[in-house]
Parts: C-alpha cells; sequence; structure tokens
C-alpha cells in the first residue's frame, strides 16, 4: 500500500509535487509523499470551480438514483395493494359463512398485482432513466466546462 498524504481534487490536479524521501528507502516498496503546492494563483477562483464541480457531481448522483427511488414506491405500491385484496380474499373465506365466489375474485387481482410488481419495476426505472438521461448529459457537459477552465487556470 502507498501512504498517500493530501487529496486530489479535479481543481487542484496536476499542483502536487514530490517531496525528498524520508529515512532509509527499502528495496522492496515505495513510498509516495506528496505535498500540496500552496501558492496557486487564482485559488479563490479553483475553490469556486472545484465546489462547482462537487455539486454538479451531487447532482448527477441524485438524479441518476432517482429512477431506482420512483420504480422502487410504485412496485411496492403495486404488491401492497394486492397484499389488500389478497387479504380480503381470505377474510371472505374465512367468514362465519364462508363466500367462496367473492374469496375467487379478489384472489384474482391480488395475484395480479403481486406479479406485475417486478416488471413494472424494470419499466419504471427504464423510463425514469430514459427520461434523465439527457439531464445528466447536461450536467456532465457543465461539469466538463468547470474542468477545462480549472485547468486553464491552472496552466496560466
Amino acid at each position: 500500500m502507498l501512504p498517500i498524504t493530501g487529496t486530489t481534487t479535479a481543481a487542484s490536479a496536476g499542483r502536487w509535487r514530490r517531496n525528498k524521501p524520508h529515512g532509509a528507502e527499502l528495496p522492496d516498496k515505495v513510498i509516495l509523499r506528496l505535498k500540496r503546492d500552496r501558492h496557486i494563483s487564482n485559488r479563490t477562483e479553483l475553490t469556486r470551480l472545484q465546489r462547482k464541480f462537487e455539486a454538479i457531481m451531487k447532482d448527477v448522483r441524485r438524479l441518476e438514483g432517482s429512477g431506482e427511488r420512483q420504480a422502487t414506491v410504485v412496485s411496492l405500491a403495486c404488491g401492497l395493494a394486492g397484499t389488500v385484496f389478497m387479504g380480503g380474499s381470505t377474510f371472505t373465506v374465512t367468514a362465519a359463512t364462508p363466500i367462496v365466489w367473492l374469496c375467487a375474485v379478489l384472489a384474482v387481482p391480488g395475484f395480479t398485482l403481486w406479479g406485475a410488481a417486478y416488471p413494472l419495476y424494470r419499466y419504471v426505472r427504464k423510463r425514469r432513466t430514459r427520461d434523465v438521461q439527457p439531464l445528466v448529459e447536461g450536467k456532465l457537459d457543465e461539469m466538463y466546462e468547470a474542468c477545462e477552465k480549472a485547468s486553464r487556470l491552472l496552466e496560466a
């Protein structure tokens, strides 16, 4: 494992320099110590771009997860509705005077809703992902522009 001090970000990439080795060098191991360059010009603009990058990444994660959440809610609601029908079916057959025909009538939509929950989940997730994809692409373009600006500032 390589011990590394400091962290790298999109805005600060390329602004690290290697320190001189401390102590004895081991022949079969490499120790890499990095020190951040503290004399960066345009530091406030780079910090702003870094925060913008991180906010965009947060938005992208939120957008990508929205399809999963919506599909889960829809499929759980479908399964719960099926459970309500099956409960009604069970109670009609266990009543003091069983109503078998009503039991069968309530069981059919119950089983149908249970069976439809997973295909409905896949359909909603696929549709939501398709709808969100252009928004994600736009956010990734924004992120690319922020990285390009940061790169130009670091080269200046």
